[in-house]
């Protein structure tokens, strides 16, 4: 029997050769993998997300929270609600594919309502009241606004764009962080995209990227392990990977030496050592054995660097 994550590998593969790829992967996998709900777990991950790039900007920077940019909007703009419910006064969120809508939007403020409502949402962040009074007026007149009046109520600028061409002004986001999106973005792109956070990032700002390097079909069939994927060579790998959800395969010193070589100075990395059992079972692929083991087995990562 065919490995389920090969299938949706030869699925993803062929979605991106079509026109509209992105918007095909969507439902694929909300009706087949069943992976674009918001779930409780989905919600709870990105407010964990939340706190922790809000941690950290409150332990590194060095003037209020104003602005702030995030890389890969996704489907459910938690994280900018956060930032909303939190008094960030200008939220940019930018994503290469328009992924969420009005829908989606309701969805989101709605489960933040829920958890504000039952207790939860304190365990996570500490919302303003002003600001969950202004998701409770949304909602309650949801079918007056249309999608961009509610960002716009929300402070939340939304741009579908390559991020690398963002016209904001130098120096100005006091915030930048991402989640989950560095591990999708090829090499020399992200040296762009880290060029340009270098420009925009305020010099008392901060920024905070969550990058997961684990095989994120593992997600999906856990017959696999997070390190399946370093068993391919560059070449078999581009064979499997796709361009509706890259995966670049980058360790974190990679990260490190690319961050380095653009001047910028990582205050603090805190990652998850991984599992050395669990890498010790595959057969690496030759690019590979060179790594140090510790370095391979790090399957997930906050980096935290000051403005320059």
């Amino acid at each position: 029997m065919i490995k389920k994550w090969i299938l949706k590998a030869i699925v993803q593969k062929t979605i991106s050769f079509l026109p509209g790829s992105h918007k095909i992967n969507f439902f694929f996998q909300k009706y087949v993998t069943k992976g674009v709900h918001l779930s409780d777990a989905y919600f709870e991950d990105r407010l964990i997300h939340a706190r922790k790039h809000l941690q950290s900007f409150n332990k590194y920077a060095k003037r209020p929270l104003e602005q702030t940019l995030e890389l890969g909007t996704g489907w459910y703009p938690v994280v900018p609600i956060a930032m909303f419910l939190r008094g960030a006064k200008k939220i940019n969120t930018v994503d290469i594919s328009g992924l969420t809508d009005k829908a989606k939007l309701l969805t989101t403020i709605n489960r933040f309502l829920e958890y504000h409502s039952s207790g939860q949402l304190k365990e996570y962040i500490s919302p303003r009241e002003d600001k969950i009074k202004v998701l409770e007026e949304i909602i309650l007149n949801q079918e007056e606004r249309s999608f961009h009046q509610i960002l716009q109520t929300l402070n939340i600028n939304y741009l579908v764009m390559d991020i690398r061409k963002i016209p904001l002004e130098e120096k100005s986001i006091d915030l930048i962080h991402s989640n989950n999106t560095f591990e999708h973005v090829y090499p020399e792109v992200l040296k762009g995209i880290l060029k340009k956070f270098k420009q925009l990032v305020h010099p008392q700002g901060i920024q905070s990227h969550f990058i997961d390097m684990s095989d994120h079909f593992a997600h999906f069939d856990h017959s696999i392990n997070i390190y399946n994927f370093l068993r391919f060579s560059d070449q078999a790998w581009k064979r499997i990977d796709n361009s509706v959800q890259p995966q670049n395969r980058w360790r974190m010193s990679e990260y490190e030496i690319l961050y380095k070589e653009l001047g910028i100075n990582i205050s603090e990395i805190d990652a998850r050592k991984g599992d050395l059992e669990a890498l010790g079972s595959i057969k690496l692929a030759e690019k590979y054995t060179s790594f140090d083991s510790k370095d391979l087995a790090i399957s997930h990562a906050y980096v935290i660097s000051q403005g320059t």
